[in-house]
């Protein structure tokens, strides 16, 4: 007796770039919550730990696959108030990085920072987002979600302004950058 062949199940559309990024955004709005709303130092050192390695990751991203295509179409003029915004807020980080999270300075400068992200994430969605939908087909824009999570891969998960906006120097320096900062991240993780 034959066996009946099995219907094959399609494989889940990948999601596009804006998909992605727009969860991401998502997800930075509820960690800033967190953060905020932390009841012990301990769990907002967690949250906002949290909060700066997905910033730094999906920042870095955004500059290398993101802006670089929307300045190819229609989202070309706003890609350099959206880098001066990433780079504002990666400057920000990187104080917040300094200062105890359990002191009223610390609640000062989060604040600060928070205002600034849920600018840029909002100028973003709708700015570029539509524009970089409008301006690709599916297929580029699933490839481009790809590239997003491979450049995720590899990203400094610490901010790092001097590094500078452009592209070429986030190539050229992330992995090593990236690379450091999660080595130095797994030995804080092991020694608390």
């Amino acid at each position: 007796m034959t066996k009946p062949e099995e219907t094959p199940v399609p494989d889940q559309p990948e999601k596009d770039v804006v998909a992605l990024l727009l969860e991401q955004h998502d997800r930075i709005r509820r960690l800033l919550d967190e953060v905020d709303q932390a009841a012990t130092v301990e769990t907002r050192t967690e949250r906002f730990d949290e909060l700066r390695a997905l910033l730094a990751v999906h920042e870095t991203a955004e500059e290398l696959v993101t802006h670089p295509r929307a300045r190819m179409g229609e989202a070309s003029g706003v890609v350099d108030v959206l880098l001066a915004e990433e780079h504002e807020g990666k400057e920000l980080l990187a104080n917040l990085e300094k200062l105890d999270v359990g002191s009223d300075e610390f609640g000062t400068a989060f604040r600060e920072l928070r205002t600034a992200v849920v600018r840029h994430a909002d100028h973003e969605e709708r700015d570029e987002f539509p524009r970089l939908r409008e301006d690709n087909d599916e297929t580029t824009l699933r490839a481009m979600a790809a590239a997003v999570r491979a450049a995720e891969a590899v990203a400094p998960t610490h901010p790092h302004p001097r590094a500078g906006e452009s592209a070429t120097v986030n190539a050229a320096v992330g992995p090593v950058v990236g690379l450091a900062d999660r080595v130095r991240d797994a030995v804080r993780s092991v020694l608390g």
